[in-house]
């Protein structure tokens, strides 16, 4: 099998997938690409049994075949090598491939491609969203699962397919972030729990623009671009009922600017017991006074914020590090949190959703005693 391809641009669809390959694999073929050649389009290929990413790209060749090339020396060769055209000859029966550039000749040995593991397939249906709002609901909502083995379901995300929305959701117990990506059509309804890890590699095989095509089944979600579907093997756990936990009652708003309210929490911090991270939130007529003690070192530290704030007085008490890391993942200046009493969860949102999304954070707060 013989093809011709500039080695910048088959170095650029190689690292899409280079992330799907562990580094202490269960499978030793699974070190490799499975490099697939049928009418002048090769499809290169990636899979760590739990993630698996393909990739397509045109390419100078008269004949179809595959074959499976070791990744490491494969991508090392083409980063050492200048931009150029490179050909590459492969014998199946010898188990060697012949790289051929400008100035050399590099030869390495390869693998049968029938070794290599058959990709999942599903029949579903298709859901077009975009990949803005895939990106926003992967960076909305990974930081917030957990990393508690004891709770599964929870270490990964939680996709619910509603008709003309998808959810993201995620929780570590301490923390809830729910992002709804709006606009879609579809009849389905469903949802599924995609890993950490997954939705890791996703990110980085996301394109910058355009749509995603999602299907998904009981076992894995397939995600498609224009030139790249990523498979991932779902969590086969059910997702906590994340309702039952969200407020319908709080009474208390407060409004403040995201930025002073966070570059605040960081100061403070400073001077929290860094076991607890533990600091207090006190509320009055447009007054918000956050302090914090840590009486093993005797530091404290106090700063008032403006806002607004309708509701009754209140001392509350929260893990500053989370509410740290939640502000974080919004980028609107302004939020408002809704309060009830200083024992029940407390809700975040952006004063203003941008188009076609809608966050919401939750964060419980440190019971006082």
């Amino acid at each position: 099998m013989e093809f011709k391809v500039s080695s910048g641009e088959l170095l650029k669809h190689l690292n899409v997938v280079a992330g799907a390959i562990h580094p202490n694999p269960v499978l030793a073929i699974t070190e490799d690409f499975l490099v697939d050649i049928h009418k002048g389009t090769m499809t290169i290929t990636a899979t760590n049994l739990e993630t698996s990413i393909s990739t397509r790209m045109a390419v100078e060749s008269k004949e179809n075949g595959s074959v499976a090339i070791p990744a490491k020396i494969l991508l090392e060769t083409l980063k050492a090598l200048p931009n150029q055209e490179v050909a590459f000859d492969a014998d199946i029966e010898q188990r060697s491939l012949v790289l051929t550039t400008e100035t050399g000749m590099y030869k390495m040995a390869v693998d049968p491609p029938d070794d290599f593991p058959a990709l999942p397939t599903s029949d579903g249906e298709e859901i077009l969203f975009s990949v803005e709002r895939l990106m926003s609901g992967i960076s909305s909502t990974i930081f917030a699962t957990t990393s508690d083995e004891m709770r599964p379901a929870m270490t990964g995300v939680n996709v619910v397919v509603d008709f003309n929305k998808i959810s993201f959701v995620a929780s570590d117990g301490h923390k809830l972030v729910r992002y709804h990506a709006l606009g879609t059509s579809t009849e389905q309804t469903g949802s599924f729990v995609v890993p950490k890890k997954a939705l890791s590699l996703l990110k980085g095989a996301t394109p910058s623009e355009g749509n995603v095509y999602l299907k998904y089944n009981k076992s894995h979600a397939f995600f498609r671009f224009e030139d790249t579907e990523v498979i991932c093997r779902l969590i086969n756990q059910a997702y906590p009922d994340f309702n039952a936990v969200i407020p319908v009652n709080n009474q208390n708003v407060l409004h403040v600017s995201r930025t002073h309210l966070l570059g605040a929490l960081r100061r403070i911090n400073i001077f929290a017991n860094r076991t607890t991270n533990q600091v207090f939130f006190g509320l009055a007529d447009n007054s918000l006074t956050i302090t914090t003690k840590d009486l093993d070192f005797s530091n404290e530290a106090s700063e008032q914020l403006s806002c607004e704030y309708e509701g009754e007085p209140m001392d509350i008490a929260f893990n500053a590090r989370f509410f740290i890391e939640l502000l974080n993942a919004l980028h609107q200046e302004e939020i408002h949190m809704t309060l009830s009493v200083p024992s029940k969860p407390v809700l975040i949102y952006p004063d203003e959703q941008f188009d076609n999304e809608e966050v919401m954070m939750l964060i419980m707060p440190v019971i006082i005693y």
